[in-house]
């Protein structure tokens, strides 16, 4: 079972099915532009995207959850960049990759329930994560389907 996870050659060969591979893009670009999102935005996404309330914070409270947005943003810029590496030339590493974003869905459902947020109304990115951790358990499975040795996919 970890032989797929952990390969002993990290190569561009991913021996399931392409559609593991297809399913992986997503992953990607989401990552990728989340990153952006949160760097970019002049709330970092906090109101616009997650709905808190920064309009009745007090200004430095503002500046720091927005500043907190951004470094989270990074983290997922640079994990968005793994995933391309990842993408296009160690393909091998596919499955490891889908293990990290279902743990990191888990662990963010964890995490959130420990330390919920005060929002101002429904979050909009609750049904997208939602649809990206069941597109990367659909491709984690596929992933770990043995289908043989063929060309790179």
């Amino acid at each position: 079972m970890l032989k797929p996870i952990l390969p002993a050659v990290v190569d561009n060969r991913l021996p399931g099915p392409a559609l593991a591979v297809w399913l992986f893009v997503p992953q990607v670009f989401m990552k990728l532009a989340l990153g952006m999102t949160h760097i970019l935005r002049a709330d970092g996404g906090a109101q616009s995207i997650s709905r808190m309330p920064l309009d009745t914070y007090p200004d430095g409270a503002a500046q720091n959850v927005i500043a907190l947005m951004a470094r989270m943003g990074l983290e997922q810029l640079l994990m968005g960049a793994l995933f391309l590496v990842v993408l296009l030339r160690y393909r091998a590493l596919i499955p490891l990759m889908y293990c990290v974003v279902v743990l990191q869905f888990v662990a963010h459902r964890l995490v959130a329930g420990m330390k919920p947020l005060a929002l101002a109304g429904a979050s909009g990115v609750g049904a997208m994560q939602l649809v990206v951790a069941g597109l990367a358990v659909v491709g984690l499975l596929l992933a770990l389907w043995p289908h043989g040795q063929g060309d790179p996919r």
